[in-house]
C-alpha cells in the first residue's frame, strides 16, 4: 500500500508552516483526519495495520484521543479485537473513558497515526496500563520520527517519513517571517 499516496491523494498532504502537537514546527503537515474520513481508505489502513501485528495474541487496541479513535477501530476490526480509545484526563494525561472495559492482564496494540515524538501513544499506553493491561507492540500509519521514537514495546510503522521539524527559536520559516498555523 502507498500511505504517501493516500494522503496526496485526499489532500491530507499539507505544505506551510505549521506548528506541530510536539511543539515544533514543520513545513510539511500529514492531517490523518482527511485521510481516515474515507471509509474506504481507512478500511484498508486498518487492514495494512492489522497485518504487521497479525502474529500477536491480542485483546484489544487502543488509541489516543482524537486522532487514533478511527486508527484504533479500524486495526481492531481487522484483527477481530475490541477498539478502545484513552483522552485527555485535564491532568495533562490521558484516562480511559468509562464504560470502556480493561481487564488486569490483557495485551493491547497502542497505534497512533502519525508519530513525531510519541508523546500521545505514550499516554494512552499508561492510561491502559493503570488498568492492569500489558502494551505488547505500538504502531503508526506513519513514524515521522526518523527512528528516534522509543517505546517500551515493539515499534512498527506503515510508512516512515523525515520530514524536517525545528525549535521555534531555530525556525527557518519563522525568520522568513511565514504565518504559522496551528494544528
Amino acid at each position: 500500500m502507498d500511505v504517501l499516496n493516500l494522503y496526496k491523494e485526499t489532500g491530507a498532504l499539507l505544505e506551510g508552516h505549521f506548528l506541530l502537537r510536539s511543539g515544533r514546527h514543520s513545513p510539511k503537515f500529514l492531517q490523518s483526519t482527511t485521510l481516515l474520513q474515507h471509509p474506504l481508505y481507512a478500511e484498508a489502513v486498518g487492514q495494512a495495520m492489522g497485518e504487521l501485528f497479525d502474529t500477536l495474541e491480542l485483546d484489544f487496541v487502543i488509541g489516543p484521543a482524537m486522532g487514533g479513535v478511527v486508527l484504533a477501530f479500524v486495526t481492531a476490526k481487522a484483527l477481530g479485537v475490541r477498539a478502545l480509545f484513552a483522552e485527555k484526563d485535564g491532568q495533562g494525561g490521558m484516562r480511559v473513558r468509562e464504560g470502556l472495559t480493561i481487564h488486569p492482564g490483557e495485551r493491547f496494540l497502542a497505534v497512533e497515526d502519525v508519530v513525531t515524538t510519541g508523546g500521545s501513544v505514550q499516554q494512552a499506553i499508561r492510561a491502559a496500563e493503570a488498568k492492569g493491561a500489558r502494551c505488547v507492540a505500538v504502531g503508526a500509519i506513519v513514524d515521522r520520527s526518523a527512528g528516534r521514537a522509543e517505546f517500551s514495546a515493539p515499534y512498527r510503522s506503515l510508512v516512515q517519513l523525515d520530514f524536517p521539524t525545528y525549535a521555534p527559536e531555530t525556525c527557518p520559516l519563522c525568520q522568513r517571517g511565514e504565518p504559522l498555523q496551528e494544528v
